[in-house]
């Protein structure tokens, strides 16, 4: 499994085998994403505040997760 549409399909699987894969697979993918766009907006001078604001959360917890990483 590697395509993002292979992973949404097996998320489906009557397997819970292969669904809790294609899960996790696609949890590992949505951090690489997060962690690539947050990194961009912070390059592009967007605030901490922006940030969360985009993705839905707090301030607080955009900056713990991210901000060792910019």
């Amino acid at each position: 499994m590697s395509a993002p549409e292979d992973l949404v399909s097996a998320g489906t699987d009557p397997d819970p085998a292969v669904g809790l894969r294609a899960v996790a697979a696609l949890r590992r993918l949505l951090d690489r994403l997060e962690d690539l766009q947050v990194q961009r907006a912070r390059e592009l001078g967007w605030s901490w505040a922006d940030i969360a604001a985009a993705l839905g959360v707090s301030k607080q917890a955009v900056h713990k997760k991210h901000a060792a990483r910019s």
